[in-house]
C-alpha cells in the first residue's frame, strides 16, 4: 500500500475529511472527465466513476465513488460522507437501477440492486475494512441507514 493510500485511509474517519472531502468531488470529477475514467479518487482508493440518471432532470449525473469488486460484480456505498441526507446518485439509482460505472477507463452498463439482511452486512464489513471512514460515517449520518448497492454487469 502506498503511503498516500496509506495517509488517505487514516484521514478517512477523521472531521477533516468530513469537512474536506465533499469539496474535493468537483475536482475528482474533473480530473475523472480528463482521464476518461482512468484516474478516480485521484488514485487513492479502490475507485470508479458511477453514471447514473437523474431522476428529475434525465440527464447523465457523474459521481466518482469507492467501489469494492465482488465476484462478478461490484459493490458501492451511499454514504454521502456520514451526512444526513441519501446522496443524489443512490437516490437516482434506486428510481432507475441502470447506470454505467467506468473502471479504468472502461465503461461497463451495469444494474444496481440494494442489498439488504445478511448481503448488505458482508458487503458493509468488507467496506469498512477497505475504508475505515465508512464506520465514521455511519456514526455521523444521524441514524439514517447508508444504501450499499451491488453492481452486475447488465
Amino acid at each position: 500500500m502506498s503511503i498516500f493510500r496509506a495517509t488517505a485511509r487514516r484521514l478517512g474517519p477523521t472531521r477533516f475529511l468530513y469537512r474536506v472531502g465533499p469539496l474535493l468531488v468537483p475536482v475528482d470529477r474533473v480530473v475523472s472527465r480528463l482521464t476518461r475514467g482512468r484516474v478516480v479518487a485521484l488514485g487513492l482508493i479502490p475507485s470508479a466513476l458511477l453514471t447514473t440518471r437523474g431522476r428529475r432532470t434525465g440527464q447523465p449525473r457523474d459521481s466518482p465513488l469507492l467501489c469494492l469488486p465482488d465476484g462478478d460484480g461490484y459493490v458501492v456505498i451511499g454514504s454521502n460522507w456520514g451526512r444526513p441526507a441519501q446522496p443524489a446518485w443512490a437516490l437516482n439509482l434506486l428510481a432507475d437501477p441502470a447506470a454505467t460505472l467506468t473502471l479504468g477507463g472502461v465503461s461497463l452498463p451495469v444494474k444496481a440492486r440494494l442489498l439488504d439482511g445478511e448481503e448488505r452486512a458482508r458487503s458493509w464489513a468488507r467496506a469498512v475494512t477497505v475504508w475505515p471512514g465508512y464506520a465514521a460515517y455511519e456514526t455521523r449520518s444521524a441514524g439514517r441507514r447508508i444504501h450499499v448497492f451491488r453492481l452486475e454487469r447488465d
